[in-house]
C-alpha cells in the first residue's frame, strides 16, 4: 500500500516502538438474545378483523413451540418464531414504542419508524433506540386492503412471505460490545414483565408512549412545508439550515426530516457543521454525506466516512473561528446542490457564537432556517431575513456597514462574495420549532457521546466473520516510515523534541494534502501551518519507532484510500478512557495507564480533575 506496509503481529504486553498498544477495542457482533418461554396462549382476533388479519393471526397462532404472548395492549401480538426472531402483529395505527436494538423486515404492508415508511420490498434494517436518546416508536400505517380471497390462499400466501423474509424482528449488531461502560445503554432499564418476553429475545422492551418522539404542532407544519418544498415545485434547490440552542433537538429533527425525505427522494445531502456531535464522523469534523438509507440511531450507531470531511482536530471553534468558516466554506464548495441539502450547526448561539451563526448564514444562503428554542427566543432572536440583513456578524458587517469581511489584507480577495451578489441580505424562510419529546433541554455529557462516536469507528476495525471482539493490541498495525507523512498538531504549540510524546497513543486524522512530502533526512516532516484538506480517515497511534523511524498506526481505512494518506493531523479529540482503562490480556502495569502520579506537580490540577471525571462517568447511570 505505497509507504504503509502491515507490521508484523504482536500480541501480549509488548507495543510497536516506544509505545505500547493501548487495547480494549470495539467489534461487530451480535449480542445474545435473552431467552424467555413465553406463556402459552391464544390470541383473539378482533370480532371485525379482516380476512387479511385473521389469516396472519391464524398463522401467528401455528407458532406451537413457544406459544403466543397475551397482547399487552389490544391488536398487540409478539410470536417468537425462532431462536432470537419474533414477528409483530399491528392493526392500522398501532404503535409500539420501545428501546433496545433488533433489525427490521416488514412481512406485510408498511410501518414508520422515525418518519421512514418501511414496507415489504425494503430489505432488513439496523434499528437502534438506546436509553440515551428518545425512544423509538414502530406505527402501521394504514393500506388498502387487498381484494376478498380464500382463507387458505391467505394463509399460503403468509407462510410464504415468512419463508422469503424469514424474519420481521431480529437480533441487531452493535458496533462497540465489549465495553462496560457503553453495553448497558441497549439493556433494559426496568423489569419486564411476561407479555414482553418475545420482544426482550430479540433485545428490545415495550416502553411507555411518553418516553417516545411527540411532535409538536409547530415541528408538523415545518415538517409538511420542508416536505413540500423539497418535492414540490420549488424555484431552486432547496437548503435547509437547522439551528438552537443545545440539547433542544436538532440531531433528533435532521434524522426525522432525512427520513421523511427519503420516503420522496433517492438522496439527500447532509453538511454537518457541528464540529461537537457530528452525525456520521467522530468528533472535531466539517463533512458532507450523501444519505440513501434511512438513519434509524444515535450517532454511534452509523459512523461512516462521508464524501468530504475535513479534520477541525476541537470540539469547539471558539479559538479560531476563521479557520472553522475556511473549512465550512472549502466543504460547501463540494457540494453539487442537485438535491436537498440539510445543514446542521453547533449549539453554541450565545456572545460570539450567535455572530458566527450570522456568518454561516451569509456564507451558506439558506433557502429556509429551522430555529428551534424551548421557550420563545429567549436563547437567541428570531433569524429573520430583516435579523440577519442588518446585524453584524462576528467577521462580516451587516447591510450598512462594510460587505467584506474584517480580515487581514491578504485575506480579503478570497472573501470576496460574488460579482452581483449581496450576501449581507440573504432571503429565506424562517420556521420556528418548539420541540416536545423527552430529553429535550436535557443534557448528556457531551464526553460520553463523543467517546461512543469513537468506538464506534473503532468497530470498523473488527472482522465481521468473528464471533469474538479482538482488542486493539491484538490487532496488527500499519507501519509509516516517518518520511511518507507529514505531522502537524492542530490545537497548541509542541516543541519539535516534544513533538513524538505529544504524537504517542494519540487519535489523529488520516489526511491527503495536495503538495508532495519531500524530507532530505528520515524525518519526521513538521508542518508550520494547519492546512485545510481532506480527511480519508482516522486511526490511534500505537507506537513510535523512534529508532526504525517509524509510525505504527491502527486504522481501519482501506488499503486503496491509504495510498493518498500524507499528512497526519493531531487534534485535542482524545482516545476514549475506557480504551486504555480496559485492555485484557496484559501482564503487569497497563500501556498508557499508571496510578503512580505526584499531584503537587504544578500544571497537575486538570489531570486530577479528569481522574475524578473518569470515576463520576463510570459510576454514570444512562436511566
Amino acid at each position: 500500500t505505497g509507504r504503509w506496509r502491515r507490521a508484523a503481529p504482536r500480541t501480549g504486553r509488548g507495543g510497536a516502538g516506544r509505545g505500547a498498544a493501548p487495547g480494549g477495542g470495539g467489534g461487530s457482533a451480535v449480542m445474545p438474545a435473552r431467552r424467555s418461554r413465553p406463556r402459552r396462549a391464544l390470541a383473539r382476533a378482533p370480532a371485525r378483523a379482516s380476512r387479511t388479519e385473521a389469516a396472519w393471526r391464524e398463522f401467528a397462532s401455528s407458532f406451537t413451540r413457544t406459544g403466543m404472548v397475551p397482547p399487552a395492549e389490544p391488536g398487540l401480538v409478539a410470536v417468537e418464531a425462532a431462536e432470537g426472531t419474533a414477528v409483530l402483529l399491528l392493526p392500522p395505527q398501532q404503535a409500539l414504542t420501545f428501546t433496545g436494538k433488533c433489525r427490521l423486515r416488514c412481512l406485510y404492508g408498511a410501518v414508520r419508524l422515525l418518519g421512514f415508511a418501511v414496507a415489504s420490498h425494503h430489505p432488513g434494517l439496523p434499528v437502534f433506540s438506546p436509553a440515551t436518546h428518545c425512544a423509538l416508536s414502530l406505527e402501521a400505517l394504514p393500506g388498502a386492503r387487498p381484494p376478498a380471497a380464500d382463507l387458505r390462499q391467505l394463509r399460503a400466501a403468509a407462510r410464504g412471505a415468512m419463508r422469503s423474509h424469514r424474519v420481521r424482528l431480529r437480533d441487531g449488531r452493535v458496533p462497540f460490545r465489549g465495553h462496560s461502560l457503553l453495553s448497558r445503554i441497549f439493556e433494559p432499564q426496568s423489569n419486564f414483565t411476561p407479555e414482553d418476553a418475545v420482544l426482550a429475545s430479540v433485545g428490545i422492551v415495550k416502553c411507555s408512549p411518553d418516553n417516545g418522539l411527540q411532535v409538536s404542532e409547530s415541528t408538523c407544519l415545518a415538517l409538511e412545508e420542508l416536505i413540500q418544498a423539497c418535492c414540490g415545485e420549488y424555484e431552486g434547490i432547496p437548503v435547509v439550515l437547522v439551528c438552537g440552542p443545545k440539547n433542544t433537538g436538532k440531531s433528533t429533527f435532521n434524522r426525522y426530516l432525512i427520513n421523511l425525505l427519503l420516503n420522496h427522494l433517492p438522496v439527500v445531502e447532509y453538511m454537518e457543521c457541528d464540529i461537537g456531535q457530528a452525525e456520521f464522523t467522530p468528533p472535531g469534523c466539517v463533512s458532507l454525506s450523501s444519505v440513501t438509507e434511512p438513519v434509524l440511531g444515535p450517532p454511534y450507531t452509523h459512523q461512516q466516512m462521508p464524501h468530504k470531511v475535513v479534520y477541525y482536530g476541537q470540539t469547539s471553534c471558539e479559538q479560531d473561528t476563521e479557520r472553522y468558516l475556511d473549512v465550512v466554506k472549502y466543504v460547501f464548495s463540494c457540494c453539487k446542490k442537485e438535491v436537498p441539502l440539510v445543514i446542521n450547526t453547533m449549539g453554541w448561539v450565545k456572545g460570539d457564537g450567535l455572530l458566527l451563526l450570522i456568518d454561516l448564514i451569509r456564507l451558506l444562503s439558506p433557502s429556509h432556517i429551522v430555529q428551534m428554542d424551548l421557550c420563545d427566543w429567549e436563547a437567541m432572536p428570531p433569524l429573520t431575513p430583516d435579523h440577519v440583513h442588518f446585524s453584524a456578524g462576528l467577521h462580516t458587517k451587516g447591510k450598512q456597514q462594510s460587505k467584506c469581511k474584517q480580515l487581514g489584507l491578504g485575506d480579503l480577495e478570497s472573501w470576496k462574495y460574488p460579482e452581483g451578489e449581496d450576501m449581507s441580505a440573504p432571503q429565506h424562510k424562517l420556521l420556528y420549532v418548539n420541540p416536545e419529546f423527552p430529553r429535550a433541554g436535557a443534557a448528556v455529557h457531551s464526553g460520553i457521546l463523543h467517546d461512543m462516536s469513537i468506538l464506534g469507528y473503532l468497530g470498523h476495525l473488527q472482522s465481521p466473520d468473528i464471533g469474538a471482539v479482538l482488542p486493539l493490541h491484538c490487532l496488527v498495525p500499519y507501519q509509516v516510515p516517518f518520511n511518507a507523512v507529514a505531522l502537524r498538531v492542530i490545537h497548541t504549540d509542541v516543541a519539535p523534541s516534544n513533538i513524538m510524546y505529544a504524537v504517542n497513543a494519540s487519535w489523529v486524522g488520516l489526511c491527503c494534502i495536495p503538495e508532495e512530502v519531500r524530507c532530505q533526512t528520515d524525518g519526521p516532516v513538521l508542518l508550520t501551518q494547519t492546512p485545510i484538506c481532506d480527511c480519508l480517515g482516522f486511526g490511534i497511534v500505537r507506537g513510535v519507532d523512534v529508532e526504525k523511524k517509524l509510525y505504527h498506526i491502527l486504522t481501519p481505512v482501506p488499503p486503496e484510500n491509504l495510498r493518498l494518506v500524507n499528512c497526519l493531523l493531531l487534534g485535542n479529540i482524545a482516545i476514549p478512557e475506557c480504551v486504555l482503562v480496559g485492555q485484557q490480556g496484559i501482564e503487569g502495569e497497563i500501556p498508557y495507564v499508571t496510578s503512580d502520579y505526584n499531584y503537587s506537580i504544578v500544571g497537575s490540577g486538570k489531570l486530577r480533575k479528569n481522574k475524578q471525571h473518569l470515576l463520576k462517568r463510570k459510576e454514570c447511570d444512562y436511566a
